[in-house]
């Protein structure tokens, strides 16, 4: 059945596309059957003589030599624990811990929490729930398979072999060979127990290259251990590796509108390009990265905004895309080999959207989708999942921008491991102020002063349309006022692991923004297609207003007027910098009667208790907020339970104020205001200020 669901996806995805597309289409997945056929023979082929042809080595000794002394991106030593210490307090202890929980294969991923792998590894099943999957021809592993109580992203990200890399760290720190000998074993066995072409690991090209990123980067932390002397080992490895790109060039994930997917095929193409570099012919290193390259320098134009936004309007792939874009140009820049002004200027607007959307205290709003992907995630996993600051100094100090590299904060780690103690200690412990900022062209605005920060989303569903990695979320906000989390997105949870939780947690429902009729702003296509949605609210910036006293937004979009008798839903938001209150005024371009629900999601630390008529007050952070209302007797509001996922895999839950209604829409204002700090009249206040939207 979900063979069928999928086959019937893609040929409506493919109805009235380009002849060019399709022929692109069919050509690729034939080439694809053809060679999981060939891959056993292919494997074989790649004897240790052949290897060095292809690599121009004379010999392994001298091939692993050269490899050795290549220029490479990131940050490679020497380092002593007490000098990265230093730089980075208590990174060395985190790093050790992080270590010893690799070479005892001990794990958490995807919300997993805390998990002992079984030895040998389980490469082929989900370690949460216990599935496996066979070792088949990889075009024969159903990938989306709604009907099992399985999460294909747990091989995959076991797969990936970035939970190894504090193992390289703590080798580059101490020097001690069990870390190198521990890893070389575990390579060995991933190699043993998943050939070319056969079973789940590689049945998705995106996590082919992003697990041959991690090779390359394990290559240069343990390539002069004793552990990684003996020739057999060297020619495996390399053979594994070069595999790797091989598989790659030939299985690219290309699609009528590209996503994260391809520009991983590219970023890992680039990066095993550039690392082996020999060969000029169309499948060796020389072309896989030349090919990578253009793929990229083709798409962040197609995939970025002018103002810096992805495309797949979510905080989390704004993070990944940008680590894909950023890594391959930081090689190429240590290669010698030229890096566009146009690419670069991207990269830095795209640091300064992460700069404006992190919160003051380092964290984001859960905008979009999140499956906690990375590309070499050098800090401390899971805890700073979250944390996206590390951006904006990287790119701020490698490609030469000192306003943007001001602006960054927090964690060093990161900054590190890719550019050097010296740039981790250039970071500041005090960053510079952001400001309010529109980012008309992604949909996005935002309201900061002080410790206040909302994000406002504004912008299409993401994909070109499509919905992808978009939620239903046009018109929601997210709200830290005084240094707390008051309101927030309810983020994603899971995938095809349950389609029900995933359909959630994409609804309206689960979003701080009107809802008509129990209507979703975008239909789902259909609940089986967990990446896509119809295109129906098409949104409209009315007005965007700051100044030093306040920020007013005004916004709406298309998504209710399919109905029978259309609606229009009309947007209000302001901040009152200076008393930290904010505004939300709902009201409705109509017909008819309908039903109406407006729901305020709160952060899972919120506590809320009703304190009188219209008014709640709200306990978090050590603090107390007031949130009231102003409907008239045409609304009544509910208290209700609802779910906050912080990271993929885990979900709180968390209390939701619902607002509803049913007749003739009627406009609705909601303050949220310090306790300590409210108006002599709140009621007043409340249509004083929204008297700044009658715009």
């Amino acid at each position: 059945k979900a063979m069928f669901t999928r086959l019937f996806e893609l040929i409506r995805r493919g109805w009235r596309k380009p002849p060019h597309v399709i022929a692109r289409w069919l050509a690729t997945r034939l080439a694809a059957e053809i060679y999981q056929f060939r891959a056993p023979a292919r494997a074989r082929a790649l004897t240790p003589d052949a290897l060095l042809a292809q690599l121009g080595g004379g010999s392994m000794d001298a091939l692993w030599r050269r490899l050795a002394d290549a220029p490479f991106p990131t940050y490679m030593g020497p380092v002593t624990g007490d000098e990265y210490d230093k730089a980075c307090p208590g990174g060395k202890d985190r790093i050790l811990a992080a270590a010893d929980d690799a070479l005892a294969g001990r794990v958490n991923l995807l919300g997993s929490g805390p998990v002992d792998l079984d030895n040998p590894i389980p490469w082929h099943r989900d370690f949460k729930s216990g599935y496996g999957w066979p070792i088949v021809l990889s075009r024969r592993i159903d990938v989306l398979d709604l009907h099992r109580h399985s999460d294909i992203k747990a091989p995959w990200e076991l797969s990936r072999l970035q939970w190894l890399i504090p193992a390289g760290q703590a080798y580059l720190l101490s020097g001690e060979e069990r870390y190198a000998e521990a890893v070389r074993a575990v390579i060995e066995d991933w190699a043993a127990a998943n050939p070319l072409a056969r079973g789940v690991n590689w049945a998705c090209t995106m996590d082919v290259a992003l697990r041959g990123i991690t090779l390359v980067w394990l290559f240069r932390a343990f390539h002069g251990s004793a552990a990684w002397h003996d020739n057999a080992f060297r020619q495996e490895f390399l053979k594994l590796l070069y595999l790797h790109g091989d598989f790659t060039i030939r299985h690219l994930e290309w699609s009528d509108i590209n996503g994260n997917h391809l520009l991983s095929n590219a970023a890992g193409l680039v990066v095993m390009g550039l690392f082996f570099k020999a060969g000029d012919t169309p499948l060796e290193p020389t072309a896989w990265q030349q090919k990578g390259w253009g793929i990229l320098e083709s798409e962040i134009d197609k995939q970025v905004s002018a103002d810096g936004v992805d495309f797949e309007v979510s905080t989390a792939y704004q993070r990944l895309v940008t680590e894909l874009f950023v890594l391959p140009a930081l090689y190429r820049r240590a290669c010698k080999l030229e890096v566009s002004g146009v690419y670069e200027n991207l990269l830095k607007k795209m640091a300064g959207f992460t700069a404006a959307y992190s919160r003051p205290d380092g964290t984001i709003p859960l905008w979009g989708d999140a499956d906690d992907g990375r590309v070499l995630p050098f800090a401390h996993q899971p805890d700073t999942i979250n944390d996206h600051r590390y951006l904006i100094a990287l790119i701020g100090q490698a490609f030469g921008d000192s306003e943007l590299a001001a602006r960054a904060a927090g964690s060093k780690e990161e900054v590190f491991w890719t550019l050097g103690p010296d740039a981790a200690a250039a970071m500041s412990d005090t960053p510079a102020p952001s400001g309010s900022q529109i980012f008309p062209d992604g949909g996005v605005c935002i309201m900061r002063a002080g410790n206040d920060h909302v994000f406002i989303d504004c912008g299409p569903v993401g994909m070109k349309g499509r919905g992808g990695h978009g939620h239903n979320d046009c018109l929601s906000f997210d709200a830290m006022l005084a240094g707390v989390s008051v309101i927030t997105d309810c983020g994603t949870y899971v995938y095809s692991a349950d389609p029900d939780w995933r359909n959630d947690f994409r609804s309206t429902a689960f979003h701080n923004t009107p809802m008509i009729d129990a209507e979703e702003v975008n239909r789902f296509q259909n609940p089986n297609f967990l990446w896509t949605l119809k295109n129906d609210a098409i949104p409209e910036l009315r007005h965007w207003q700051s100044s030093d006293a306040s920020d007013v937004f005004v916004g709406a979009h298309s998504g209710y007027r399919r109905l029978a008798s259309p609606v229009t839903p009309v947007r209000g938001i302001m901040l009152d910098k200076k008393n930290h209150r904010l505004l939300v005024a709902d009201r409705f371009e109509r017909e008819g009667r309908h039903s109406a629900r407006i729901p305020y999601h709160f952060s899972p630390d919120v506590e809320v208790e009703e304190t009188g008529p219209n008014q709640w007050t709200l306990s978090a952070g050590g603090k107390k907020f007031l949130l009231v209302s102003n409907g008239g007797d045409h609304w009544t509001a509910a208290m209700g339970e609802g779910w906050v996922s912080p990271s993929y895999g885990i979900k709180k839950k968390a209390p939701v104020l619902n607002f509803l209604l049913s007749g003739a829409l009627q406009p609705l204002l909601v303050g949220i205001m310090p306790a300590d700090n409210i108006p002599d009249n709140i009621q007043e206040w409340l249509e004083e200020s929204a008297a700044k939207f009658s715009h």
